[in-house]
Order: structure tokens, then C-alpha cells, then sequence
């Protein structure tokens, strides 16, 4: 028999052995069965034909339904049957890319049939509000519009592409006023609202919202703060990691309007007093036993802690003086110390004369630096 044929016969073996426990009643291990029920975002969109960034979108627009990673860790996941929904609809995958479609300013405006200076100016004053945002080369801010909104805008306020600007969107011109950031943020906040129910994590998106000096005006207590933060829902923006994404969420998500930052205020303590009846935030210590006289089984005699000089050393270290730090000291007593192998017990020898009262040697000034140091390294163990 040949190493290839006794290899294909281990095999052949496990797998009918595989086979015949299967068939015997016992269940495959459910962990295994978990993460093949599911697949990682890159392969979800290799799968749906979409580019990263169109299936963020989705995700965040909540056209793809995601589900928790096995054990809590990690990216969500999608799952295989709703891969095989999306598969199933009608028109895919052209549909499916239509509702993800964005278009920047100089395509939204062809589109609509306006120039870019109009179009801009409909969306600082508010008219139509960005989906999400890149950055150009020179790492500035362009905002995204959904194609479908846009053309839902131009049915719905023809009057608004052509003819004389109103004036209340004429007075937000003048007075230097854009809307855009502010309604991406309301925007991506009612999104994630409408993703999650837990009322901490509710509470978490609206403090995103707020600098770190405004949360600290609204949650006083640190643990709170701290497990919103934790709770904070990422960006969904560029690639994993990316420096500049991360620089530029930091920049827009803070609110900086007063209107806007009130609004916040008041929709936060309102979803906090929500999660405070829910439940508390965690505390250092929660779960874990207690260091104290309950934590000792009865029965077990705990020695006490030595106190003084000989408890210094601390678990695993010798009590005392470690062995090399006399010698060490004798160094800075500087030139006059006995040379050679009998340096250390010249030395000894000096200092204990000297602490005894009689001039002896180079060192035995009572009066120097030198002598003060003879004198209390004599009284050493």
C-alpha cells in the first residue's frame, strides 16, 4: 500500500465514521454550524455586486440586514439567507445599485438640470441633505446625495430649481449660514436610531453628537460617560483604519449650532432617563467578588502582611536590604576606598571603626558628607 492509498484510506475512514455518528442521533457542534450560516462584509458584497463603499450604504440605509459575529467580537456579519432574499428581487443587481446611487455636486446639478451654484446653494440652505461624504485629494469634505432623493426633491419643489431664490433661503446665504452638516448628522442619527432598541445604545448615538465638554455637562458621572463612549456606534465612512476618515467624523459629528446643540442636549437626558430605569452602567467590580473578609473561605488562616523593614520585599523579593546595594552605595564615598577584592571588607571595616567614634582612615570624618553617609550605612543589617 502506498502512502497516497493509506491517506485516502484515513480519510474515506473519518468521514464514514463522521457519517455514522451523525446518523446515531448526535448533532453537529452548533459553533462550527454558526459562522458558515454567514458570511464577512467583503464576501457579502462580492456577492451582491456592490463596491465597499455601496454596501455601507446599504447597510446603513438598512437595505442589507447584518447580524452579531458569533461570540460578540468582530465586524457583523451577513446572513446567507439574507444574501439569497436580495438575490431573489426583482431587477438585481441594477435595483439594488439604484438605491445606493449617489451623485456629488457638479453630477447632482446636471441631473437635476440646475447649475452648481444653484444646487449649492439649495443645499446650505437646507432643501436637500447628504447621505455621506468623501474626502478629495486634498483631504477635503465632499458630501454625497442619494440620486433617488434628489429626484424625489425635483417632484416634489419644481418652483425651488428655477426663477427668483425665496427669500428666507436668500437670508441663510447671506448671513453665511450652511446646512449640510447639520442635516447629514440628523440624517445619520435617525438611521441609527432606527437600528437598535437597546436604550443605552440609543443614548450613545445622541451623545455622539456632543463634544466632550457638552457630555460632561449633561452625565456627570464618569462610569456613564465612559460606557457611552464604549457604546458609541463607529463611523461608516472609507476604509478600516483610515486616518483621515477618522479626523474627518471628528470634525463633523460634534454639533456646533446652539439650536442644534440644545436639541441634542434634551434628546439625550431623555433617552438617558430611559436607560437609567433599563438598567445601570457598569462599574468597576460589578460581577466580581469582592476582596474582604466574605472572599476567604472559612476555615483558611490568611498570615498577616509584615510590617516594618523586613516586609518590604513583597511577594516573590528577599526581605531586607537587597545584597549588592551596600557595595553600591561604597561607590559614591568617590577615591580612598581600599582597592582589589578587599575593597568590600576594608570598607566594612572603616565604616564600622568610624561608627564607633575613633578617626580611623579617609572616611571617618564625622563632620563631611562622606562620614554622614559611613554612618548610616553602618547601621545596615
Amino acid at each position: 500500500m502506498t502512502a497516497t492509498e493509506a491517506t485516502c484510506g484515513r480519510t474515506t475512514g473519518t468521514y464514514t465514521n463522521r457519517r455514522r455518528r451523525t446518523a446515531r442521533g448526535h448533532a453537529p457542534d452548533p459553533r462550527a454550524a454558526g459562522p458558515a450560516a454567514t458570511v464577512a462584509s467583503g464576501r457579502a458584497a462580492q456577492k451582491l455586486g456592490l463596491k465597499r463603499g455601496e454596501f455601507d450604504l446599504a447597510v446603513h440605509l438598512g437595505l442589507i440586514g447584518t447580524e452579531a459575529p458569533p461570540g460578540g467580537g468582530g465586524n457583523p456579519r451577513v446572513g446567507r439567507a439574507e444574501i439569497d432574499r436580495l438575490r431573489a428581487t426583482a431587477g438585481f443587481p441594477d435595483s439594488l445599485r439604484e438605491k445606493v446611487r449617489t451623485a456629488r455636486t457638479a453630477e447632482a446639478a446636471a441631473l437635476l438640470g440646475i447649475s452648481t451654484v444653484r444646487f449649492t446653494g439649495l443645499a446650505r440652505a437646507g432643501c436637500v441633505s447628504p447621505v455621506a461624504f468623501s474626502l478629495n485629494h486634498y483631504r477635503a469634505v465632499v458630501w454625497l446625495y442619494l440620486v433617488e432623493e434628489l429626484t424625489a426633491f425635483a417632484a416634489r419643489e419644481p418652483e425651488l430649481l428655477g426663477g427668483r431664490t425665496p427669500d428666507g433661503m436668500r437670508a441663510v446665504l447671506k448671513a453665511g449660514g450652511d446646512r449640510r452638516a447639520r442635516n447629514w448628522r440628523a440624517h445619520r442619527t435617525g438611521r441609527l436610531l432606527s437600528r437598535t432598541a437597546d436604550p443605552w445604545a440609543r443614548a450613545a448615538v445622541r451623545a455622539s453628537a456632543l463634544d466632550p465638554v457638552q457630555l460632561a455637562e449633561v452625565v456627570d458621572d464618569p462610569y456613564e460617560r465612559a460606557y457611552l463612549v464604549r457604546m458609541r456606534p463607529a463611523g461608516a465612512f472609507g476604509r478600516p483604519g483610515s486616518v483621515s476618515g477618522r479626523e474627518a467624523m471628528e470634525q463633523l459629528m460634534p454639533a456646533d449650532d446652539p439650536d442644534e446643540i440644545l436639541w441634542c442636549r434634551v434628546n439625550l437626558v431623555r433617552e438617558l432617563d430611559r436607560a437609567r430605569e433599563c438598567r445601570p452602567a457598569p462599574r468597576p467590580g460589578d460581577g466580581r467578588p469582592r476582596c474582604g473578609p466574605a472572599a476567604v473561605p472559612p476555615g483558611l488562616r490568611v498570615p498577616p502582611r509584615p510590617v516594618g523593614r523586613e516586609g518590604r520585599g513583597g511577594p516573590g523579593r528577599p526581605n531586607g536590604p537587597r545584597p549588592g546595594l551596600r557595595l553600591r552605595l561604597f561607590s559614591r564615598l568617590g577615591p580612598g576606598r581600599p582597592p582589589g577584592r578587599f575593597r568590600r571588607a576594608g570598607t566594612v571595616n572603616t565604616l564600622r571603626t568610624a561608627s564607633q567614634g575613633r578617626q580611623v582612615g579617609p572616611h571617618a570624618d564625622q563632620g563631611s558628607h562622606r562620614g554622614r553617609l559611613a554612618r548610616r550605612l553602618a547601621l545596615l543589617p
